[in-house]
């Protein structure tokens, strides 16, 4: 679970929360039904317009991902990769076909495939290099609809405070409607501002942030096959790949590998 993002989330709103209390109001005074139906339903409803109704229902599968994100270990993948890198040394680029069956990376097992294939260095490339392409550009396109949705968010918050304010002035004349409209136009502003900086924002740079890892580690394992393929000495292979990492995860791959 990625901790981070759930305290940062309820913290944000107990925070929010407190300050209210501390200036003596209370919460219930920050409940408006017509302003939740503007920003949250006004915001969403133009979602429907932007994009195909399968790929908003996706929506919540993107949240889990992100409160719940795939692991990418870079140091025991380079280790993987040399060991692969030693034995097809010693036995021959076919040797790995009886560890492609074991394997649970797809992308890893469909790379060592193409290498037990015979398959062309520059075509194995091309092949793995437009995978991921391909899955960066799916990933980026999952992100612009919180990156959408947060703009929308605070457009309808604005949309609302301007509905507010009408139905304010025209109603001036009756000062029990004042206050009534008055929250309606402030509060959709308020609700647009947080849906956006609190939530939707955040959430777009936590799944760009994942998006990233899984480049590089992807990158990684390019880096390594082709090694494989081109037959380079395993430890030439391990300090080519220690390239990409931190220098922190570089002493971790050291301490692994002298373990």
């Amino acid at each position: 679970m990625n901790i981070g993002l759930v305290i940062g989330f309820f913290v944000g709103l107990a925070l929010l929360a407190f300050g209210v209390l501390v200036a003596g109001g209370s919460l219930i005074m920050f409940w408006d039904i017509p302003s939740v139906l503007i920003t949250f339903g006004g915001g969403w409803c133009a979602l429907m317009i932007a994009y195909p109704i399968p790929v908003l229902m996706q929506l919540p599968t993107f949240i889990k991902i992100a409160v719940f994100p795939p692991k990418y270990d870079h140091v025991e993948l380079i280790i993987t990769l040399v060991q692969f890198s030693e034995k097809s040394r010693r036995e021959g680029l076919l040797s790995l076909e009886d560890d492609i069956e074991a394997i649970d990376d797809e992308f890893l097992k469909k790379a060592l495939q193409l290498l037990v294939d015979g398959t062309d260095p520059e075509l194995v490339k091309t092949i793995l290099e437009v995978d991921i392409d391909q899955m960066a550009s799916r990933h980026d396109g999952n992100k612009k609809i919180f990156d959408d949705f947060a703009g929308l968010a605070p457009a309808f918050g604005m949309i609302g405070t301007l509905m507010g304010l009408v139905l304010m002035l025209v109603n001036l004349n009756d000062k029990s409607t004042v206050g009534p409209y008055l929250a309606v136009a402030i509060i959709t502003t308020f609700y647009g501002a947080v849906l956006a900086y609190l939530i939707l924002t955040p959430l777009a740079g936590n799944l760009d942030s994942l998006t990233g890892e899984e480049v590089l580690y992807k990158s990684i394992l390019v880096m390594g096959v082709l090694s494989i393929q081109a037959g380079d000495n395993p430890r030439v292979l391990k300090e080519k790949l220690a390239s990409f990492l931190a220098p922190d995860m570089r002493v971790s791959l050291n301490d692994e590998k002298a373990e």
